[in-house]
């Protein structure tokens, strides 16, 4: 389809997007092959981000050859042949791909989540099938955001279960990152008790409409426009109970989080690095600085330090929380868990602010002609400026502060 507002129906959409079509998934065998894989594809995607994001090109290609790597199963059990790696794993992986395209690595951060709700509450059946169908590179997409609603979790979205046991889904979802370009979409809604449930509906379902009216300043390709769902049908064993996952110590929301650090994280790496290139082969010295070159400029120096010190340490932090989500993950105890969280809303809060002055400070370290708008180089601060709007960290950090002086362990809304 065209980069312009338009709406996908199962009809026109036709068989040539379905996985098969894509060609088999390579199975990655471990973490270091996955930290490989994702090392070239970072670098394979970052030579054509910028012409994506001024042109508003969606990266379907891009996205096939993600599916096609292997990389979309590595937290596929072990159990069920997928390599199992650990956060801290994925975390880098997120980073890496961040740094090189925001879009891009955004466009898969909700299928993650959604295969660790599989994990979490699925039954041996379901986790077979649908760990299967991520092993063959099919990708999950998300119908979870409402506007107009009270607040982010007044979902109003309604799965009316059915007298033969399957259910009717009804609603309508925006922000859906990744439904675009989905095989499967996970969709939130409540059933006639109020309970969260997750139901994994089919791309080309009956009733199901993609509409990519996305017009956000930044992660201009990720496509995160709305969902439509006219009375779809759901079959009993696509519906998983996701309030249960939230009656115990559960690590949802600091999954979740950790991968929205990570591309953070890696969109201030990227405009580090942009802005090392820029000064280095396009900047002219400020005639008072007496050298020939910029690099060679104290003042320049010293601002590059800054940042880098800036950008090690939300990594450090990055780092840090994704060892205290795999800790949690082997003992999962109240208090693992709330340590887990909070590391990890401290690597979030730090990794939003880096990635919004890093992207910013690549103008002040580069000059006048780094603002021309045939660079792009404003998408990284507007990947930036766009990716911390998910949720204010302002509330990750009172959270942080009732933890350390008061001890009071951070809520279980899957948000932190």
């Amino acid at each position: 389809m065209s980069a312009d507002t338009a709406t996908e129906t199962a009809a026109e959409r036709g068989a040539t997007e379905t996985a098969p079509g894509r060609g088999a998934a390579k199975v990655i065998a471990d973490d270091a092959e996955a930290l490989a894989v994702a090392t070239a594809l970072a670098d394979e995607f970052r030579a054509g981000a910028a012409d994506r994001d001024a042109e508003r090109r969606l990266p379907r290609a891009e996205l096939d050859r993600l599916s096609g790597s292997g990389l979309l199963a590595v937290t596929v059990p072990a159990g069920h042949g997928g390599a199992d790696v650990t956060q801290e794993t994925l975390a880098e992986i997120f980073r890496l791909l961040a740094s090189a395209d925001a879009s891009l690595a955004q466009i898969p951060q909700s299928h993650f989540v959604y295969v660790n709700v599989i994990r979490r509450q699925g039954t041996a059946e379901q986790q077979a099938f649908f760990f299967g169908e991520v092993l063959a590179g099919r990708r999950f997409g998300n119908a979870q955001s409402e506007a107009g609603t009270k607040h982010v979790q007044d979902i109003r979205t309604r799965l009316a279960r059915q007298p033969d046991g399957s259910y009717v889904l009804t609603g309508v979802k925006q922000y859906s990152t990744g439904a675009l370009f989905a095989d499967w979409i996970p969709v939130l809604a409540r059933t006639e008790d109020d309970t969260l449930h997750v139901a994994y509906v089919p791309r080309d379902a009956e009733g199901l409409t993609v509409v990519d009216d996305w017009d956000g300043m930044g992660q201009r390709t990720t496509a995160s426009g709305t969902v439509r769902l006219d009375a779809v049908s759901v079959p009993a064993d696509r519906v998983l109970p996701h309030h249960l996952t939230f009656q115990g110590p559960q690590l949802h929301g600091a999954v979740a989080q950790l991968l929205h650090a990570a591309i953070d994280a890696g969109i201030a790496a990227g405009a580090l690095s942009e802005a090392v290139d820029f000064v280095r082969t396009k900047s002219r010295p400020w005639f008072e600085s007496g050298f020939e070159t910029a690099a060679e400029d104290p003042l320049l120096i010293q601002r590059f330090g800054e940042l880098a010190v800036q950008v090690r340490a939300t990594e450090a932090l990055l780092g840090a929380a994704a060892r205290a989500v795999d800790t949690a993950r082997a003992g999962l105890t109240g208090d693992s868990a709330a340590e887990a969280s909070v590391a990890v809303a401290a690597a979030k809060a730090h990794a939003a602010a880096t990635a919004v002055e890093v992207s910013g400070a690549l103008f002040e370290v580069s000059g006048t002609r780094s603002a021309l708008n045939s660079l792009n180089l404003h998408r990284h601060w507007r990947d930036a400026r766009t990716h911390t709007l998910h949720d204010p960290a302002r509330w990750k950090i009172q959270h942080i502060g009732r933890y350390v002086l008061n001890g009071t362990p951070p809520p279980r809304h899957g948000l932190l």
